[in-house]
């Protein structure tokens, strides 16, 4: 069930139980959704075991809730899994700053996934590649004739696509199975398609199928965000003059990024530290996620760039929108398997696959911002510095209140901030 409202005033404050509860009440989360959380997420054995090879335990990550999103109209709290500091914080500041006109909007494509099967050793290609086209709607219906839910839900293959691939080996025959995966990623469904119609391929080629494996880079199974900031929204101090500085500053960092590979690798980490960040939390394939997003940003020319676009309009509002393929489910694998993943998806109350894409493309922008505004004006350290303190205090080995006196003690601290500085300082209070 979606919640009513994302801002949680205070939130920061509570404790972790304090703030479980609230959440809870917020999505209707089951008791054992909570205690799914409570639990650190953590697997039994059993089913750990069964989810990958020479199991020896388990390994927790944090999970924290980004506040503040409005997508399409609709309140959202949204999960992320990682060990950053800053992110969620960044997030959920960011969306705080569009709600002028109406936080962020998605427009995303059919579940749409890529089998993709290599023939080889093909003599006759134009009249091979004559043949498998002619015999499409043959091939469709052989790819669907299966007992398949998907497939009774209206999914299953709708096309087949045919490439000509020259390389070094010579000149390949590359087919592709657009398939409808509905509310799955697809990976198992699609493989299982390719590998069946690849005789069928054979005798229609007069070639050899090679490899029958589905593409992580999803390009007919797009999503779509964007969203507009005023200069108040975006300003420091609340001033529009402030505002339209931040994004003229904005602008000049997106500018080197799109242009820098260099730069473009980092500030696209920056998006995948919130597209990822939800992928896991909501127990999805977050390697494919981020291969089919790194790799979507050089279909244009070939040059890899920004995943991210940011424009101003013609009264001086900060444009953001973003176009990335996501091949995301809510049914089958982890996100059904894994107890944490389930509970995550319950915060979030999405009912297709293509809405749970939406919003972690709505999350990877609004990161992106965050990084960039405070990049821009200043500096990405203060922000990161100010939550990773704690950690910095622990790593040196703080317990208890000395934890909080170190990490305040560093946040003012106005030279280099260092773990041996720390550390020392950890020592000076020991000893009196």
């Amino acid at each position: 069930m979606p919640v009513e409202n994302s801002r949680i005033k205070g939130l920061y404050n509570l404790s972790v139980e304090e703030r479980r509860k609230l959440v809870a009440k917020a999505a209707d989360l089951t008791e054992e959704q909570v205690n799914a959380l409570a639990a650190h997420g953590e697997l039994d054995e059993t089913a750990a075991d069964r989810m990958i090879e020479n199991v020896i335990g388990t390994m927790s990550l944090p999970v924290g809730v980004a506040t503040n999103f409005v997508i399409d109209g609709k309140p959202y709290l949204i999960p992320f899994c990682l060990e950053e500091s800053s992110v969620v914080a960044a997030a959920s500041n960011m969306a705080k700053r569009c709600l002028q006109h109406g936080g962020f909007q998605t427009d995303n494509d059919q579940p749409l996934m890529i089998g993709q099967v290599q023939l080889l050793e093909v003599d006759d290609i134009e009249a091979a590649e004559s043949r498998i086209v002619d015999s499409t709607d043959e091939l469709v219906a052989f790819c669907n004739d299966v007992p398949s839910r998907m497939i009774a839900l209206g999914g299953g293959c709708k096309n087949i696509e045919v490439r000509r691939l020259n390389t070094a080996l010579g000149t390949m025959l590359i087919v592709h199975l657009i398939v409808d995966c509905r509310d799955a990623m697809g990976a198992n469904a699609v493989n299982t398609m390719a590998e069946r119609v690849a005789p069928k391929l054979e005798e229609l080629s007069g070639g050899r199928a090679h490899l029958r494996i589905l593409s992580n880079l999803a390009g007919h199974r797009l999503a779509r965000v964007r969203a507009v900031f005023t200069p108040e929204e975006m300003a420091s101090n609340g001033s529009a003059a402030d505002g339209a500085d931040v994004i003229d500053g904005i602008l000049e960092a997106h500018a080197f990024a799109v242009e820098d590979p260099y730069r473009a690798t980092t500030h696209n980490k920056g998006v995948m530290n919130a597209i990822s960040s939800v992928a896991l939390a909501c127990g999805q394939d977050w390697r494919a996620v981020e291969a089919g997003c790194h790799a979507w940003t050089t279909m244009a020319d070939g040059r890899y760039t920004s995943m991210s676009d940011w424009r101003k309009d013609s009264q001086g509002n900060l444009v953001g929108s973003m176009v990335l393929p996501m091949a995301v489910g809510i049914v089958g694998g982890a996100s059904k398997v894994h107890p944490a993943a389930r509970a995550n998806l319950a915060i979030l109350g999405v009912e297709t696959a293509q809405e749970l894409a939406g919003i972690m493309l709505c999350a990877g922008l609004a990161q992106n911002l965050g990084a960039l505004r405070a990049l821009s004006t200043k500096g990405i350290q203060a922000g990161h510095m100010k939550l990773h303190a704690k950690n910095m205090a622990v790593s040196a080995g703080a317990v208890g209140d000395e934890i909080e006196a170190l990490a305040s003690r560093l946040q003012a601290h106005e030279g280099h901030r260092t773990q041996s500085l720390v550390e020392t300082w950890l020592e000076e209070m020991r000893q009196g």
